[in-house]
């Protein structure tokens, strides 16, 4: 006899159809796993044996074979555990065959028999509701499998617990989406004293989604400012926030709600490996930049991160995507994100101060910010001077504005840009200012002739490359969102400009 249950297998945030075939055949007992099941699905077999034992039931005397269909995908994970014990209970006439065949199964099996959490349970419920099947998964990720829509879940605590369902002895509760967490209270821009041309550059970042670079001594609060972007920014749309989710349920980081309305925003430490911050490793989990996906990435000390590092995030950074290639596969992970930076202007961080800079001054800061490369610092729309505040001034300066009202400004430019580019690009691929390109962005950036002449004259002093040219545009336009402008004045142009000129570094 042989039983089939499904699962699935993870390619990137997509999912694959695996049958588990389960076939009890006589001849010496034995309880093999074969098609291309790595270490984690190969110890399924004692977590199977031993969740069986706990619940009072035998493996039957005979050669147990349990095939991962199809053979010639890599199966990783502990999700196969219930599935793999179902197709078990089946063969062995305790669950019944055509039940099974309706479901899709994942959860992994603990000694007792306790089914416990996994990752990937929001889109093996998304996959579950495209075929039109039910869904098996551990009762602490009911409330997730919820949010996929699908009517038919078992959320069982429990292999006995899902035994007795079915024999209908205890019937499982079906689980119901709860209340997506919480946003909380985050920090407060009235917390920053000065920085007024930091703060507006942050405000035209947060307005159009653009790329960020603060350079200045230590402790002047580059780090503090970019900590307060996403306070100013609007909470996730429903499909962003389901975008986010199916990532970080992948990544097993989901809420116990199972949704997240808050804007992702990730800071890893400058000692971050390329899988860390890329994604890959033995299993291609996302990395910081993926996990950052609708949100914001937050490179504190952008010199001292790996060059190698450093530069694999230009492709992401153009594309909205982080593509992981193996010798087998290219595993794909959504990554648009809002890259914002921080640096010192040299080592010892005090290179604009002759009394506190190192001896090597001015040569070590020409060396310190050769580390980033041109093309890299080519698609950062904003570079700003944050400049030191003295401890004196922190006393004597009045709070500035809230984090608040600037979001109200910044809610406003964002909705002049949906129902823009709602117009322009109706597939729904462009939805903020940073990420017109092309066509779209020819018909949105609509220039008086005193804005045309200046960045034409600005693009041949600067030596703007084309894609610094389209940045500026960019920019500008975000500018002129901010103001309730249609059209792109010579200001605006002047001010996206001024971010360009701000910047000391190569390229």
């Amino acid at each position: 006899m042989t039983a089939h249950v499904r699962t699935v297998a993870f390619s990137g945030i997509d999912t694959i159809a695996i049958d588990v075939q389960v076939q009890l055949s006589n001849g010496l007992p034995a309880f093999s796993i074969v098609g291309l099941a790595d270490k984690a699905v190969s110890e399924s077999r004692e977590r199977v044996r031993a969740a069986l034992t706990a619940i009072g039931l035998a493996l039957p005397p005979k050669r147990i074979t349990i095939n991962l269909a199809p053979a010639d995908i890599v199966k990783e994970g502990s999700h196969y555990d219930l599935p793999i014990a179902c197709g078990v209970l089946a063969a062995m006439g305790i669950l019944p065959l055509e039940d099974m065949d309706r479901y899709l199964v994942l959860g992994e099996l603990g000694l007792d028999g306790s089914v416990a959490a996994v990752s990937g349970v929001l889109p093996a419920a998304m996959a579950a509701v495209a075929g039109d099947l039910g869904l098996i998964c551990p009762a602490a990720q009911g409330a997730e499998a919820a949010w996929a829509g699908g009517e038919d879940i078992l959320a069982a605590p429990s292999l006995l617990a899902l035994i007795n369902h079915f024999k209908g002895t205890m019937l499982l509760p079906r689980p119901a989406p709860s209340a997506p967490e919480e946003i909380g209270i985050l920090p407060d821009l009235r917390d920053v004293k000065g920085q007024e041309t930091a703060k507006r550059a942050l405000e035209v970042a947060a307005a159009g989604g653009h790329n960020l670079l603060m350079i200045g001594p230590p402790g002047s609060g580059k780090s503090m400012l970019a900590r307060r972007l996403p306070g100013l920014l609007p909470p996730l749309t429903p499909q962003e926030s389901l975008e986010v989710s199916v990532v970080h349920s992948i990544a097993g980081l989901l809420p116990e709600s199972g949704l997240t309305t808050r804007r992702p925003f990730r800071d890893p430490h400058h000692s971050a490996s390329m899988p860390a911050l890329i994604g890959g490793g033995h299993r291609a989990r996302p990395g910081d930049i993926s996990l950052a996906h609708n949100g914001v990435l937050f490179l504190d000390e952008l010199p001292e991160f790996p060059r190698q590092v450093l530069e694999a995030l230009r492709q992401p950074l153009e594309t909205g995507r982080a593509v992981i290639s193996r010798a087998n596969a290219h595993i794909s992970y959504p990554a648009r994100v809002q890259l914002v930076a921080a640096m010192n202007p040299c080592r010892c961080g005090y290179l604009s101060d002759p009394g506190m800079a190192c001896s090597k001054a001015p040569r070590c800061g020409d060396d310190y910010q050769n580390r980033l490369s041109g093309p890299l610092l080519d698609r950062i729309d904003l570079t700003v001077e944050v400049m030191a505040v003295h401890p004196l001034d922190l006393a004597g300066t009045p709070a500035g504005e809230a984090s608040a009202p600037v979001a109200e400004r910044v809610a406003q430019a964002l909705d002049r840009q949906r129902i823009r580019y709602a117009r322009l690009d109706p597939s729904g691929a462009v939805r903020r200012n940073a990420e017109a390109d092309g066509a779209v962005l020819d018909q949105a950036a609509r220039l008086d002739e005193a804005g045309q002449a200046l960045l034409a004259e600005a693009a041949g002093r600067m030596r703007l490359s084309a894609r610094g040219y389209h940045r500026v545009l960019r920019v500008a336009r975000t500018v002129a969102d901010l103001a309730d402008r249609d059209q792109i004045s010579r200001l605006d142009i002047a001010e996206a400009l001024s971010y360009r000129r701000a910047r000391a570094l190569p390229g």
